[in-house]
């Protein structure tokens, strides 16, 4: 394992206003620049209410597998 908190580091991506998509896409060289203004900044929870809409704007598909 890395020891990379992937959840904090999308929590800020979605603060940015990023999209999950976009997220991914980016380079560590892009993240850092990103995150630059973030980085003494600690990250809070995301709060339920936020994750209800993240769900609701990209909702899990299932395919029928597990």
């Amino acid at each position: 394992m890395s020891g990379t908190d992937w959840g904090a580091w999308l929590r800020v991506a979605l603060q940015l206003g990023l999209l999950p998509r976009d997220f991914w896409r980016l380079s560590l060289r892009e993240w850092r620049w990103l995150t630059q203004a973030h980085q003494t900044q600690q990250v809070q929870p995301m709060r339920r209410i936020e994750f209800e809409a993240l769900a609701r704007r990209f909702p899990d598909h299932d395919h029928g597998r597990f």
